[in-house]
């Protein structure tokens, strides 16, 4: 009787094994999906980091784009222009030079400079931070609490004395900290040469009001504009055209700067070791277009 119960047992296992092994083959007939191998390829030269510094997810959702909707290559700021290359093999297509692509903090404030700043005892977060309206005057300013630098998978960028500061020489371009930035202070810039003139400040108020709460910020006071075509004031605060910023002739750019009484237009950047000339990009205006929002911005859709 054992020997009959334990021949059953084995036969039934035996009969569902072999069941379940046809039902597997045929969902994995049925359900295949083709899988074009230049995605794999991709992946492999992709750097894998994940960073999202493409726009896309994550380096298999980049590499599923370049192959099925036509991504441009060169979109790994983690991989350079090598990593451009070899995607540019695979696809077997061309590519232009490109401008690399870094962060620049719209702001110049440390703690000492900034008026009206109480103590904030909540939670130690930018994000936080910003939803509580007295925690600092300026609404504008970069808030110090090192969200841009906790989310930075490079070190690159690091809180000193309440400022966010970019290591220029470690930073890759990812957007990563600009994308965490709830006053949006960081945004990505064309980089024409090592350095680059910038703005380094975010206050839309006007000049009398910017100095009751920061002694840094722009004043709206137009010297740089009576010096050079390349600064408009929008929304009571200086702005750089980088759309004609040339790296090569900067007369009047260096003029405008001696000029500012606040000193706010500033070099930024790594130590340059060789300026080569480099194309223009149609859209270095739009990709630097300042985007800044403010504590107020960001609670009055809470009601």
């Amino acid at each position: 009787m054992p020997l009959i119960t334990i021949t059953l047992a084995a036969g039934t296992l035996v009969s569902m094994a072999l069941i379940l092994t046809y039902i597997l083959g045929w969902t994995n007939k049925a359900f295949h999906v083709d899988v074009d191998p230049r995605v794999d390829s991709i992946n492999n030269a992709l750097p894998g980091v994940n960073c999202g510094g493409c726009g896309y997810i994550g380096c298999n959702e980049y590499a599923q784009a370049i192959v099925d909707n036509g991504a441009k290559v060169d979109l790994c700021t983690v991989g350079g222009d090598n990593c451009a290359e070899a995607l540019a093999d695979i696809m077997g297509v061309e590519i232009e030079i490109s401008l690399p692509l870094r962060p620049v903090v719209h702001c110049i404030a440390n703690y000492g400079d900034r008026l009206g700043r109480s103590e904030y005892v909540g939670e130690q977060i930018c994000a936080a931070a910003n939803l509580v309206a007295d925690v600092q005057g300026c609404i504008y300013g970069c808030l110090g609490f090192g969200d841009c630098s906790r989310v930075c998978d490079y070190d690159a960028i690091n809180v000193i004395d309440g400022l966010a500061t970019v290591d220029y020489e470690k930073c890759v371009g990812c957007g990563a900290c600009a994308r965490v930035c709830p006053r949006n202070v960081i945004t990505i810039t064309p980089f024409k040469s090592d350095q680059i003139f910038a703005v380094t400040c975010s206050n839309k108020d006007m000049g009398k009001n910017v100095t009751k709460v920061c002694k840094q910020g722009c004043i709206t006071c137009k010297a740089c504009t009576r010096h050079s075509s390349l600064f408009t004031i929008f929304d009571n605060l200086s702005t750089i055209n980088y759309d004609g910023y040339d790296p090569e002739n900067l007369e009047t750019i260096i003029k405008a700067t001696d000029k500012c009484p606040r000193n706010v237009i500033r070099l930024v950047g790594k130590t340059p070791e060789n300026n080569h000339d480099l194309p223009k990009n149609e859209d270095d205006s739009e990709l630097a277009l300042p985007d800044f929002k403010t504590t107020v911005d960001d609670t009055e859709w809470r009601g």
